[in-house]
């Protein structure tokens, strides 16, 4: 594990889309060839890497090939299937390793592991059936969130539960598939936690961004976060850890959190590279792109602080996209777009970071 994988060997990201189009991009910089393994024949990833397959996630043969083409193997997303990726372990590392998906991809087990290991939660219950709804709802309270146990991102696969309202009736809207049910969390702000581990165990942060969600999707991130994020960070830290260690974390990962009155509330994680942390490509001297790259291949970690006085991270989400002359016309902004053709509603199409690098600000 300790062995550094060097420049001109080959990383193979599974996974097509923008977290593998800026891993790519971070990985050429230092010198890497990238291999996408993805089910689309074209993706915002397999344009700027050196080679692309196009195979479905269990598609065992396809998955053995890919990993003997590679020198370390990893993701962009966090739902590719676990079990075919045995078939890659045995050829060639992959990093982080599947626990850290199975994990994530279970939002109950998810729950369960990061409570077992200290960390604080919104009330939840779980059902699978029509006639677990009630109970659950027991456990988590009213007004409450549904969210299907598996798939679900940016707000899809979700229903809230507001008093009055069939619980039943909201479960189905979710897609009436086994599901999580979270009590509403009173809460001053959300921020994440994003960190490094490498193979030998060093964690390196970045500064905690502040973020803003619009319809379930992230919309901006900030930073410095308010005064009312940034003391909770230490604790919100040290559960971050004790995560990335219990899993023998190798690359990048990431928590949410809710800042309250009693301390931080643990959201969800992803073990991955992530949509709060786009503004480490300008706003800090290594980003979480680069430094991915350097944990997986076994290289020394980059410095994580922040190289400005603040930034701030919006999505560009659908026809926002179709701004980027205005966007570009402040000179403070840094525009990336991924190469999506199709500017659908509720589809990320890019970001654009605002750099201000004194105090005073940079007027737009």
């Amino acid at each position: 594990m300790s062995a550094m994988i060097p420049p001109g060997s080959t990383i193979g990201i599974m996974g097509g889309g923008q977290l593998g189009r800026m891993l790519s991009l971070a990985a050429a910089q230092l010198g890497y060839r990238c291999h996408v393994l993805a089910p689309e024949a074209t993706s915002p990833a397999g344009e700027v890497s050196a080679e692309t397959t196009c195979a479905d996630y269990s598609d065992s043969a396809a998955l053995a090939a890919f990993a003997k083409a590679c020198d370390v193997v990893t993701y962009e997303w966090e739902n590719v299937p676990v079990a075919p990726l045995d078939c890659i372990a045995g050829i060639v590392p992959l990093r982080p390793s599947p626990r850290a998906l199975e994990v994530a991809q279970s939002r109950i087990d998810e729950k369960r592991f990061v409570t077992e290991l200290g960390g604080r939660t919104a009330p939840f219950g779980f059902a699978e059936t029509e006639a677990e709804v009630a109970a659950a709802m027991a456990v988590a309270g009213c007004p409450a969130i549904i969210k299907s146990n598996r798939m679900g991102y940016d707000g899809k696969g979700q229903a809230r539960v507001m008093p009055g309202d069939d619980p039943v009736a909201r479960w189905h809207e979710a897609g009436g598939v086994p599901a999580i049910i979270e009590g509403f969390v009173t809460f001053e702000a959300e921020f994440s936690v994003i960190l490094a581990r490498s193979p030998q165990g060093e964690i390196r942060f970045w500064d905690s961004a502040e973020n803003v969600h619009v319809g379930g999707i992230l919309d901006v991130s900030t930073v410095p976060a308010s005064a009312a994020i940034e003391t909770q960070v230490p604790a919100a830290r040290a559960l971050a850890a004790k995560v990335a260690e219990k899993l023998d974390y190798v690359g990048v990962l990431t928590l949410e959190f809710f800042a309250t009155a009693e301390g931080p509330v643990f959201n969800e994680m992803a073990p991955r590279v992530h949509n709060s942390g786009h503004w480490t490509i300008e706003g800090a001297f290594t980003s979480q792109f680069e430094n991915h790259i350097r944990a997986i291949c076994g290289l020394p970690l980059g410095e994580t602080a922040l190289a400005c006085h603040a930034a701030e991270m919006r999505n560009l989400i659908g026809e926002a996209a179709h701004g980027w002359p205005e966007l570009l016309g402040n000179p403070a902004n840094h525009l990336h777009l991924y190469g999506k053709h199709r500017a659908l509603p509720g589809r990320k199409m890019g970001h654009v970071t605002r750099i201000t690098l004194e105090p005073q600000g940079v007027q737009s």
